[in-house]
Order: C-alpha cells, then sequence, then structure tokens
C-alpha cells in the first residue's frame, strides 16, 4: 500500500497541471475539500492541495509548449541525473532535463516509450506528499499503455519494480511494486493495456473515497465530467473515471473492505 515512507520508485509527488490554476483549485475544492496554499510568488503560481494542513498533491500553470492539463505523478529516485540518463538509453524520452527547484528537490520530466509521461524526484527538503493512502488523497497510480509487459520492462531499468500478473474481465492485469520489502506490501499501482478508444498512453492517480457515487455527482456539479460511471470491480472496490472542468482525468476508488 502506498504510504509516505517513500522508497526509490515509490510515487513520492503529484501535480496537476492547468490552464487556469483558480479554477482548477476552486473544482478541486469542491470535489475533495482541498486547500490550495500558494508556494510564493518566486514560483510562478505553483502551490499546495493541502487536506487538515498536509500536502496531497499540487497544482501549477502549463509549462510545456502544447501540453494538455493533467495530472503527473512522480517517482522517487536517489539521483534525478542517472534516472534520466537511464531512461533515455532504455528508450524513452527526456522532455524536461534535470533542474533544482530550489532548495525542495530536483526533478526530471520523462516519457516512457509507451508514450505515458511522468516525472522523477529526487527529494531534498520536500521529502514527497504528506498524506497518502487517506480518503481524498492518493491511492494508486495506474498506467495504461498499449504493451504493458514492455513498458514495464523499461521501468524495471529505472527504479527495479516487480509486478505479478492477475487475470481481470477482458485483460491481464499487473500489479506494480517497489524493489523493497514484501511484494504485496510494497505494492503501489498496476498496469493495464490501452482499452479500445483510449486517446493515448497514461498514468492515471486514483484517490481514496468512502463514497464513488457522491464525489462523481460532485464532478458533474463543478463542471467536470464522468468518463466511466461508478462500478463495481470485484475484490477490488467502487471505482468511477472523471475528469476535471480542463479536461484532466484521474480516477476515485472506494476500496473494497478487507476480512
Amino acid at each position: 500500500m502506498l504510504g509516505t515512507d517513500f522508497t526509490t520508485g515509490s510515487p513520492d509527488w503529484l501535480d496537476l497541471g492547468s490552464p487556469d490554476t483558480g479554477a482548477a483549485a476552486v473544482f478541486y475544492g469542491r470535489v475533495f475539500g482541498w486547500d490550495f496554499v500558494s508556494a510564493g510568488p518566486e514560483t510562478g503560481g505553483y502551490g499546495f492541495f493541502q487536506q487538515d494542513g498536509r500536502t496531497v498533491a499540487a497544482l501549477g500553470p502549463l509549462t510545456e509548449e502544447g501540453a494538455e492539463s493533467a495530472w503527473t505523478i512522480y517517482f522517487e529516485t536517489p539521483d534525478a541525473e542517472v534516472t534520466a540518463r537511464a531512461a533515455e538509453q532504455g528508450g524513452g524520452t527526456v522532455r524536461m532535463a534535470p533542474m533544482d527547484v530550489m532548495e525542495a528537490g530536483r526533478m526530471a520530466a520523462l516519457t516512457d516509450p509507451g508514450g505515458a509521461e511522468f516525472a522523477v524526484w529526487e527529494p531534498h527538503a520536500v521529502k514527497g506528499l504528506e498524506r497518502t493512502s487517506e480518503n481524498n488523497a492518493l491511492l494508486w497510480a495506474e498506467l495504461h499503455v498499449a504493451d504493458p509487459e514492455a513498458v514495464l520492462g523499461f521501468y524495471r531499468g529505472l527504479f527495479g519494480w516487480r509486478w505479478a500478473e492477475m487475470e481481470a474481465p477482458g485483460m491481464t492485469y499487473r500489479v506494480i511494486s517497489t524493489a523493497v520489502g514484501d511484494q504485496q506490501d510494497a505494492s503501489f499501482g498496476g498496469a493495464a493495456p490501452l482499452q479500445p478508444g483510449a486517446d493515448k498512453a497514461r498514468w492515471i492517480p486514483y484517490f481514496a473515497t468512502d463514497d464513488a457515487d457522491v464525489i462523481a455527482t460532485s464532478v458533474q456539479e463543478s463542471g467536470g465530467s464522468v468518463l466511466m460511471p461508478p462500478a463495481d470491480v470485484p475484490d477490488v472496490g467502487r471505482i468511477a473515471w472523471l475528469a476535471d472542468p480542463f479536461g484532466a482525468p484521474f480516477a476515485v476508488l472506494k476500496p473494497a473492505p478487507t476480512m
């Protein structure tokens, strides 16, 4: 399960690039109850989504030419330079070369060989998210790509990830874990093949909720859209795929009860 004691390859940061950060902050405040706290005038409009004073995600303006509004998942690395080089050598692309984010840490924006965009975070003063796996916080990270097995091999080269196959309706799903510890306990996400009609490969963040139906209704009432209505997935929970008013997709999950 995703926690906040991050290791190499853990999802340790999450931010949204939006063409209207003010409107995005209002939307997610209504849907999840998040507060937006500016990181300061020197950060160009970047800031933090917080709940109960703890950071659950971040928000900033779009910075890449031609970029669409989207959530970006960051994975922990001890050395952003080394990871960026390994990504290129493994068939990926470096969209933004490693750079310092003041004293907070060092980051790089990358694209895997299947076309899914992600980023890496080398923590310094800012270790990562302060709240995960609780209601309205990041719970799961899911990769949708044409050839999951091949692309996961790329990530294994970067982070040492492990994965286990499980059969799901109409597909083989792969549960991803970091390289350290019990494989089930270290799981944080999954990989699925692109479904018919999917527009591009991508990482999708899942936020925990105690009521996926209420969240889906709130999204619609707040100007967003429902991409996949709430549905029960056996042994997983109740899931909905959603998008904010600017088209950034995300998902919510009410986990199935555990024995």
